[in-house]
């Protein structure tokens, strides 16, 4: 049996900040993770894609962001529980939680906080009939290595935030980049929209619009794409490839924690957002992406803002007859758990006449 103070379910960028919102309170986290690795979606789908909401960096790689965050929460040493999912929940008469995963191993718990993004995905593939014989021969649903794609003739379904920012990267990575969608409107943002029209112009992109990929060639591995037109005119084309990259985004799942009692709402937990971000059930938070409330963004700075609201009320419930008083870091630096301070810069302000 583990025992912590906060169990977080979800070692994505949200939950990883949880852990140092919690040390900064003397608070034990453990956080269980059906990856690998730490760094969720940041880590496993997209680690070299560039972020550019992250106060204080201009641009980071969601790989780089979370090397970063597992830096930050080093001195409060949190316990992991990786490649194993989430299965049951039980509560107990005290009102404390065990969580057992699908491997068995048992986690006990005065407070759990959900950080599991957006649960357990898988992408949303088109409708090619034989897409599954080309997947890892030509057809990749996730960039995890823009390297792989180096010198390569590319083309990218997608009218997304994720098709136009991958079009845009690999323009000067790939030998050629196509970007194919079956709209003239792209959903992604306008400044996005903007750079690939202008990558068009000088010939880095071919912007292939009012058209989808509709059917897959090739001898063992991917070596051609049928690209059908909505003007009857032009008809189908057949295009000379080495990668085909459909980016038509993911089909959450809330999985197990879905049948925890919580109230959902489109695939996610509802909670209240007018003071800690908890759940229907006492003792369970829900943070980042797998909750839902009125007016919510789903960033990743949103995550970070709504762990550090949370774990003021989880120490309440961890320590009910003591009061905690905010201190800043910038004062009293960062104790860890194994006795180490970091202590903050002091600025001497000096004051004239």
């Amino acid at each position: 049996m583990i025992k912590t103070d906060i169990l977080i379910i979800g070692a994505g960028p949200t939950g990883l900040f949880t852990v140092f919102e919690a040390g900064l309170l003397k608070l034990k986290t453990h956080l269980i993770d059906a990856l690998p690795q730490p760094g969720g979606q940041c880590s496993e789908i997209y680690p070299k894609k560039p972020i550019y909401d992250i106060p204080g960096f201009p641009e980071v790689l969601a790989g780089d962001l979370v090397t970063n965050l597992m830096e930050q929460i080093r001195p409060f040493q949190p316990g992991f529980t990786l490649g194993e999912r989430a299965e049951t929940l039980e509560k107990l008469e005290d009102g404390t939680f065990i969580v057992t995963t699908n491997k068995g191993t048992k986690h006990h718990a005065p407070v759990v906080a959900i950080a599991g993004g957006l649960g357990s995905f898988e992408p949303r593939k088109p409708p090619i009939p034989n897409i599954a014989d080309y997947e890892d021969k030509g057809v990749a649903y996730f960039i995890k290595d823009p390297e792989v794609y180096r010198d390569k003739r590319v083309v990218i379904a997608g009218g997304g935030d994720s098709a136009l920012d991958w079009a845009i990267y690999l323009a000067d990575v790939a030998a050629e980049v196509a970007l194919v969608h079956r709209r003239n409107e792209f959903r992604g943002a306008l400044d996005s929209v903007e750079r690939v029209s202008e990558l068009a112009d000088i010939g880095k992109i071919e912007m292939i619009t009012n058209a989808e990929v509709v059917g897959l060639r090739g001898n063992g591995s991917l070596e051609q794409v049928v690209i059908r037109h909505s003007d009857t005119a032009r008809g189908e084309e057949l295009r000379d490839v080495d990668d085909f990259i459909p980016l038509f985004g993911l089909s959450p799942k809330l999985g197990p924690i879905g049948n925890w009692g919580f109230e959902i709402e489109k695939n996610a937990i509802k909670v209240d957002n007018s003071y800690d971000y908890q759940t229907n059930i006492p003792g369970i938070f829900a943070i980042g992406d797998v909750n839902t409330y009125k007016g919510k963004l789903k960033l990743i700075l949103s995550g970070f803002h709504e762990a550090a609201i949370m774990c003021q009320s989880a120490y309440q419930i961890i320590n009910p007859n003591k009061k905690y008083v905010l201190k800043y870091t910038t004062v009293g630096g960062i104790q860890g758990f194994d006795g180490s301070k970091k202590e903050a810069k002091k600025e001497v302000v000096q004051k004239i006449g």
